[in-house]
């Protein structure tokens, strides 16, 4: 009995559009195509895209002609049960499309588009002959003479159509590449190696051997030093593997010596997969031994398991929780479960693997943008493959991973707002969307901070979550004790030397002639964040954002923060015409300056985008401030997150005013966090740290909590304020964007459009308002917020706001040019 093939097929294209679409499947590629797994189609009149079907079925659409589905690129789904639930969950309670969703989970290079880059990698080699078909070898030929091309370039040179299968195959074994915006060069996936001829055991082939070379002294060096390396005549050892680069430095030979020596026979060289996410071979260690405290928090932690799905677990920092979670994660392995270790930033998952390389060796994996595109495919294509237990750290986009055995999920600095994506959508937050995850595959999740947000801390007093406290820092450390500097009356008082008061000074010098370190922070990037013309108070801003201009003093540059637009810094004002051109204002880069003139000789590094824009900067700055190569580290809100240096004594907060002076219902608790956290780098070793924080408010109400280090204080404050004014977490906020090319038109629009939601939602609707940057990219902007309880359903509210908006554009076709979105629960 036959059974009858699917025909057609629903896919989800990675685009920003409602639904899934058709296509018809032809007869030679029924056998291959599987839910799950990626097909090209056409999409428009030109345009190819890698879709993941969702369905198959043998209903025909009618009404239009079914366009056919072009190539199948795997016999296998590339994703698993349950992530295209989790996309669709993402897509609900966000507000987006799933194909947002699917463009942003998806690692490029698994999604091939006829507007996709690509260029050759120089170390690729066949494996055997004829492993190319002519048309690959033509595809990688001219790729190979125009150095980086797009898709469509390689169609019309070659005539050939439908090229994206092919080019899809030469990414699987290696040859190509998918071009990074990322300042990073892509690590070859084999290294070349050399290796005798012969046993082991074959004592008398080797003495044939060293006759042979007896008179080509070169050749005998190689194989002196091969048998060195190799370890080959100390037999309670294995053999280790040698590298063709290592044997010829060892040597001193030449690449033509080694060939030499391969044609008598001796060597023969080949080519080892290198694992990218393999850490160095090492003997492992047990998990740091748990003190009384961190004992009794671990007990809990799995007590609360038992009753709740998540545990928050609130631990003042330096008070070892991180040691916690290498107990859980080692109990989770042991039990044959994957487990994901999310981070804020990437910086702490530089810091942080190297001691969980001590303890889990090759289980480790890590992933983060920072890597090229080709190794993200690499390990999305291992946890594809493999059920095998292991620890992924890396920032939100690893929850988009396929795991198939996941059975805890660490969440740490869950505060973190690093965790919210911003643009472009989906707009996130991946610790909520972590949360979902686990559930979706019964798993357990630990949310752990020193600075738990309010609402997090507010579900665990209730009882929703459950609830460990972690109160005393390892060996009973002092917390930092934090002296408050009012900025007004230094200045009155001629005791600010620039940006640094006397006290902070003072203070930093005393550190450093003993040998310890320092952290200064300023939460700006960049030499300073404007400049003017004293004369005639010129100051020049972008010509597509209504922001100024910040200076970066290295290029002589002055640049725009949203849209990358850059000039030069002029010489004489361009209005008046006198050179009165004038520095104002501090960012990092200039405080990286003064503290070169105020501690002369001293090692100073900076951290912040600026200096982190390439994969290894993050380990670099980190290793040599670990090694005491330099004593002053310099950062933004990179320098807050759970970053844990032994040496450092001194914590300085140059400017509090710009965090607490925000005007978002969210300011107080972000500054609360980060000068917490911040001050939490100080005394972490063997004795007690000091903050100083500079401010010209010392009275606000937050820098109080944070001189008492009291949380629970700041805590039922905040909370009070938000219940008077219904803020989070006593409603669910949903911020409506509305952008357009044209002001007028854009309030026109954003009026009526808030007025038709007032119809609906009545008093929950604020705005429309300008943002506090009313125009990025020539896009001027209106934001409408709309306030709802927490029991509103987001699919029922997803949908009225998109039917009144398709109302809106039926009323005014002006709308219709509109950008439209939405940035749900925003931090």
């Amino acid at each position: 009995m036959n059974i009858a093939m699917p025909q057609f097929a629903e896919v989800l294209l990675p685009l920003a559009i409602q639904g899934s679409y058709t296509y018809r499947i032809t007869p030679e590629l029924q056998p291959a195509i599987v839910v799950g797994s990626r097909v090209l189609v056409p999409f428009g009149r030109r345009k190819i895209y890698t879709a993941i079907v969702v369905m198959v079925h043998d209903i025909e659409p009618q009404g239009y002609r079914v366009k056919e589905i072009i190539a199948a690129l795997d016999p296998f789904p590339i994703v698993r049960h349950p992530q295209v639930k989790f996309w669709q969950w993402i897509a609900d309670y966000y507000l987006c499309t799933m194909g947002e969703v699917y463009k942003a989970a998806i690692p490029s290079g698994l999604k091939v588009e006829s507007e996709t880059f690509i260029s050759v990698n120089p170390d690729f080699e066949e494996q055997e002959p004829g492993q190319l078909s002519d048309k690959a070898r033509t595809i990688l030929d001219f790729t190979a003479q125009r150095g980086r091309v797009q898709i469509n370039e390689i169609s019309n040179a070659t005539g050939y159509k439908h090229v994206e299968a092919t080019v899809s195959k030469l990414l699987d074994i290696g040859a190509i590449h998918v071009s990074e915006r990322v300042v990073d060069n892509y690590r070859p996936k084999t290294r070349t190696c050399v290796r005798l001829t012969l046993q082991r055991d074959d004592e008398q082939g080797l003495h044939q051997f060293f006759d042979e070379v007896k008179r080509a002294k070169k050749q005998e060096a190689l194989l002196l030093a091969y048998l060195d390396l190799s370890h080959w005549l100390q037999h309670s050892k294995p053999v280790a593997e040698v590298t063709k680069e290592a044997l010829l430095k060892r040597a001193d030979a030449t690449a033509a010596v080694l060939s030499a020596a391969c044609q008598r026979g001796i060597f023969e060289i080949y080519k080892q997969e290198i694992n990218l996410f393999a850490l160095d071979a090492r003997q492992l260690i047990e998990p740091p031994t748990l003190t009384d405290e961190q004992r009794r928090a671990y007990d809990e932690i799995h007590q609360s398991f038992r009753d709740h799905a998540i545990t928050l677990l609130h631990g003042v920092t330096s008070s070892g929780k991180t040691a916690i979670y290498m107990h859980l994660i080692a109990d989770a392995l042991r039990q044959g479960k994957q487990v994901l270790y999310l981070v804020p930033e990437i910086a702490l998952t530089t810091q942080l693997t190297h001691r969980l390389e001590q303890v889990f060796g090759d289980k480790l994996l890590i992933y983060h943008s920072k890597f090229s595109d080709n190794e993200r495919v690499d390990i999305w294509k291992k946890l594809l493959h493999s059920s095998e237990p292991c620890v992924v750290i890396g920032v939100r986009s690893s929850i988009f991973l396929p795991y198939s055995n996941l059975g805890l999920v660490i969440v740490d600095e869950e505060h973190d707002s690093s965790y919210k994506q911003q643009d472009p959508a989906p707009r996130y937050n991946g610790r909520n969307a972590a949360m979902v995850l686990a559930s979706m595959h019964g798993a357990k999740t630990l949310l752990g901070s020193a600075t738990p947000a309010i609402e997090v801390y507010r579900k665990a007093q209730q009882g929703d979550y459950g609830f460990v406290q972690l109160l005393n820092r390892y060996e009973d450390i002092q917390m930092p004790q934090v002296q408050v500097i009012d900025t007004k009356r230094a200045h009155k008082r001629h005791e600010m030397q620039g940006l640094f008061s006397l006290d902070l000074v003072k203070e930093c010098r005393h550190a450093l002639e003993n040998n310890e370190q320092v952290i200064l922070f300023q939460n700006r990037r960049g030499y300073a964040p404007m400049v003017r013309c004293k004369e005639c108070g010129w100051v020049p801003t972008c010509i597509n954002c209504d922001v100024s201009l910040t200076y970066h003093k290295h290029t002589r540059s002055l640049t725009c923060h949203y849209c990358g637009h850059t000039i030069s810094l002029p010489d004489l004002c361009p209005a008046c015409g006198l050179p009165g051109i004038e520095i104002v204002g501090y960012g990092t880069e200039r405080i990286e300056d003064d503290i070169d003139q105020v501690f002369p000789g001293e090692k100073i590094s900076r951290m912040d985008l600026d200096t982190t824009r390439n994969k290894n900067s993050y380990d670099r700055i980190i290793s040599e401030f670990s090694a005491h190569k330099t004593n002053i580290l310099v950062g933004t809100q990179m320098v807050t997150k759970g970053l844990d240096f032994d040496a450092v004594s001194i914590v300085g907060i140059l400017n509090a005013d710009t965090m607490i002076s925000f005007p978002d219902f969210r300011s107080s608790e972000r500054a609360f966090d980060m000068m917490e956290q911040v001050a939490g780098r100080a005394g972490r070793a063997h004795k007690q740290g000091k903050v100083l924080i500079q401010t010209s408010n010392p009275q606000h109400p937050v820098i109080g909590f944070v001189v008492n280090h009291d949380y629970q204080a700041f805590y039922d404050h905040e909370l009070a304020e938000r219940e008077k004014f219904g803020y989070p977490p006593f409603t669910r906020i949903i911020n409506i964007y509305i952008k357009h090319r044209d002001d007028n038109v854009l309030t026109e629009v954003a009026v009526r459009y808030s007025n038709m939601l007032r119809q609906v939602f009545a008093h929950r609707v604020l705005g429309p308002e300008a943002p506090l940057v009313a125009r990025i990219q020539n896009l001027y902007i209106r934001q409408i917020v709309l306030k709802m309880e927490l029991q509103a359903s987001m699919n029922k509210v997803k949908k009225i706001l998109r039917d009144i908006y398709e109302q809106l554009v039926a009323i005014d076709s002006r709308a219709k040019s509109a950008i439209l979105y939405f940035d749900v629960d925003p931090v």
